[in-house]
């Protein structure tokens, strides 16, 4: 039988989510940048195949924090790698102090099913970006691909019974009016959405910039809906998640202390048996960076089939880089992008979607200003700065009232 404890959230834990949020923040300015390089000045124009490469990047995630972890903490990559698998079980299967040991076998199937379901949900609204720009103007794109924190905010009201607060609606409201007075404001943004392979990317447009439009406005909405599924279903309440107690549990400790006894491993039957250590809960973020590179993995599995198809079909040649600097470039944009959706990961499951949504928006401020300082963009205009002046004003907003509810 499993005994479950409450942790709190303390202000260490807030502190690293900050920090997580902040470098998040500044790895996307940069892959942003880097992408545009790519696709401008080298002229490496190969949309899907880096799509493929930054997406399977994800999967160095979990390997580099349990590295990372190895050489920071006293703890043993197997210690860590049991307490992981012993909390996805135990999330995954919805255990509580009623559960009997029968029910602790590791939910394969859900978790595949889970990985299968998060890689589709975060890919299809990058493919319909892809669709939608040789449509529409990338100024359009842009201000409607963002619209993703007004419908981040409907989903989670709907989803998780909230009741609708003026002041939220309202800061939501306020972050897209200050998109579109940085995109429509004689301004050009780089960066048009959320995610790496989106970035700073231009294709010739075709006819039909309403179809356009109405693919971003699904993209819009789809990567909303991945946000608020990911923090329902897949992440952990966040005061197990990001609790800063955690503490190696041998053997020997009493299962019927205030702790979880967690003294437990998967033998090859999946089943939980006892072991020498585990760490639970597991430390800071490893937990998402788990499901992050789950999605590398299927990515890097599932997501190189259209490769050749389109390489067939003429829609995009295969080519792989043809000097060392588009090579190091790219690289550049597949360790960024694994930093930035790490890091949404991270914020997702303490934030959640309403807030990460609406920080993700300071990425078009920042991308603003890069651009401006590496002379990318012509003028620094008075609706540039007055929008992106409001969509700090709104994230501040949501922020000082979500700390002041704990």
């Amino acid at each position: 039988m499993f005994c479950t404890s409450v942790w709190t959230q303390s202000s260490r834990d807030n502190r690293l989510a900050i920090f997580v949020f902040t470098v998040t923040l500044f790895a996307f300015v940069v892959e942003s940048q880097l992408t545009q390089y790519i696709q401008t000045t080298l002229n490496y124009r190969h949309p899907f195949l880096l799509f493929w490469i930054v997406h399977s990047s994800f999967i160095i995630s979990l390997p580099c924090h349990l590295l990372y972890l190895t050489f920071t903490t006293p703890n043993s990559i197997s210690a860590l790698w049991r307490g992981l698998f012993l909390t996805i079980t135990q999330h995954l299967n919805g255990l509580d102090e009623s559960s009997s040991v029968d029910s602790t076998r590791f939910p394969v199937k859900k978790f595949i099913y889970l990985m299968l379901t998060l890689t589709a949900a975060i890919t299809m609204p990058a493919l319909l970006w892809f669709a939608a720009i040789e449509m529409a103007s990338v100024t359009d794109v842009t201000a409607i691909w963002n619209t993703n924190a007004f419908f981040a905010y409907l989903f989670s009201v709907k989803v998780f019974g909230l009741k609708w607060e003026a002041q939220k609606l309202g800061a939501v409201m306020l972050a897209t009016v200050g998109v579109l007075a940085v995109v429509y404001g004689g301004s050009t943004v780089s960066s048009p959405s959320n995610t790496v392979e989106e970035a700073a990317i231009t294709f010739p447009r075709s006819t039909g910039p309403l179809v356009g439009n109405i693919l971003t406005l699904i993209a819009s909405v789809g990567y909303a809906g991945y946000q608020v599924y990911y923090k329902k279903y897949v992440s952990l309440p966040s005061a197990l998640e990001f609790a800063e107690d955690y503490r190696p549990l041998s053997a020997s400790e009493d299962p019927e202390s205030d702790t979880m006894h967690a003294s437990a491993h998967l033998d090859r039957s999946g089943q939980f048996t006892d072991s020498n250590e585990t760490v639970y809960p597991p430390p800071f973020g490893l937990y998402s960076n788990c499901w992050t590179s789950a999605i590398g993995a299927c990515t890097l599995a599932v997501l190189w089939i259209p490769l050749p198809i389109l390489h067939w079909l003429g829609i995009e040649t295969f080519s792989l880089p043809h000097n060392p600097t588009t090579a190091g470039a790219i690289a550049g944009v597949a360790l960024t992008g694994s930093i930035f959706n790490a890091g949404l990961m991270i914020t997702l499951a303490l934030w959640g979607p309403i807030i990460t949504s609406v920080g993700g928006l300071l990425t078009i401020v920042l991308v603003f200003f890069s651009d401006i300082i590496l002379g990318a963009t012509e003028t620094l205009t008075i609706w540039g700065i007055a929008g992106s002046a409001t969509i700090v004003v709104a994230f501040g907003v949501l922020a000082y009232d979500m700390f002041q509810q704990r």
